[in-house]
């Protein structure tokens, strides 16, 4: 059985800035590429950032700049720091993990308002 959990979010005013962790754990091997989506309410579930096993990073044009993936590939954890926040940047964040199988983490509410 494999677990994510994924921790981090909460209330940020505009500007400020947010640390997402996100740890895999139980039977999973091989972790490839790991992941960060969101998804805001009534809108599809879109990719905000990805690293893969060799540390490439790719990124949504809309976050360029001001988010940051990382990964700890001895603890099966991905992060995702999230600066210069913006109220559009509201959704919950999921992490995905790509082994055998994806693997979604259960989200985390991150909301962006004065």
């Amino acid at each position: 059985q494999v677990r994510l959990v994924e921790s981090g979010g909460g209330l940020v005013q505009p500007g400020g800035s947010l640390r997402l962790s996100c740890a895999a754990s139980g039977s999973i091997f091989r972790i490839t590429t790991m992941g960060w989506y969101r998804q805001a309410p009534g809108k599809q579930r879109d990719l905000v950032a990805s690293i893969t096993s060799g540390g490439s990073t790719d990124y949504a044009d809309s976050v360029k700049g001001r988010f940051t993936i990382s990964r700890d590939n001895a603890k099966n954890t991905v992060y995702l720091q999230m600066n210069s926040l913006k109220p559009e940047d509201t959704a919950v964040y999921y992490c995905k993990v790509h082994s055998a199988y994806d693997y979604w983490g259960q989200g985390t509410q991150v909301t962006v308002s004065s």
